[in-house]
């Protein structure tokens, strides 16, 4: 099959928007039961994302969500709005840019404030708060508390990218 297509796609799985799931249609194999939730969590460290087969090839099930309800596949990026990578409700789905996807991130596992954007500065004995935006770092200021920093951070958060900010 050379492109896959919303038809294809409604043949071989069913999609429920309540729960995000996909149930397989189609038998096609021993390990495909028709009516058996389709896919399984990608277990690169990366990424965490449920995976389909189809024919193959795999398929990030966000992504055949939108195929499925919208009957094209995304230009661009699939956002998670609530950050959780397996709940692929359709409610819980948007299209976004590269930058818009990275806004919706929680702080890193090594983040030592506890508050994302947000890093001591030992050199001045400060918080420093600091934001990504188109591609450059922006400085947003020095602060005596990381909580100072933190609520910096957020204020200009919102300004520069709006619904697609998760603190």
């Amino acid at each position: 099959m050379e492109k896959l297509t919303q038809d294809y796609l409604m043949q071989c799985l069913t999609y429920e928007p309540s729960t995000g799931k996909f149930r397989w249609n189609l038998p096609t194999s021993k390990r495909r039961i028709c009516g058996a939730i389709a896919g399984s969590i990608d277990k690169h460290p990366d990424s965490g994302y449920v995976i389909i087969r189809i024919n193959n090839k795999g398929y990030r099930a966000h992504r055949l969500v939108w195929l499925y309800v919208y009957g094209n596949l995304p230009h661009n990026q699939i956002d998670h709005i609530n950050g959780i990578k397996t709940d692929n409700r359709i409610e819980n789905l948007r299209e976004a840019t590269h930058g818009q996807n990275c806004m919706n991130r929680t702080a890193q596992k090594n983040n030592k404030s506890g508050y994302k954007g947000v890093c001591y500065m030992k050199k001045h004995n400060k918080w420093r708060a600091r934001i990504g935006f188109n591609g450059m770092n922006i400085d947003i200021g020095l602060f005596n508390s990381a909580e100072e920093a933190a609520l910096a951070y957020v204020n200009k958060a919102i300004e520069l990218h709006g619904e697609f900010f998760r603190f």
